[in-house]
């Protein structure tokens, strides 16, 4: 039997996207101030080092049990499965 794990980033309130947030928005980071709260909700994982080091972002980042369980999770998957948009406007688009 296959394991799945799921892994998705939203805050306590479950903010994820701005209302009214679509593909012809994805490019204006200050659509609603999307951007300025995706980086701020995900500040925590763009400072780990071993993310930095994933994402080519250039040496230094912290080290200690959250880069620890950042490693972790990257390696215990073996495929990313992306919404039906992210190509859209995101890694290829």
């Amino acid at each position: 039997m296959s394991k799945v794990f799921v892994n998705i980033a939203l805050s306590l309130d479950g903010y994820m996207a701005p209302d009214g947030m679509d593909m012809a928005h994805f490019a204006d980071p200050g659509y609603k101030d999307w951007g300025a709260k995706w980086g701020a909700l995900m500040a925590w994982a763009l400072e780990q080092r071993y993310l930095r080091e994933k994402l080519k972002f250039g040496e230094g980042g912290e080290t200690g049990p959250v880069n620890d369980l950042v490693r972790q999770t990257f390696e215990r998957t073996g495929a990313h499965i992306m919404g039906r948009r992210m190509f859209d406007g995101g890694e290829l688009g």
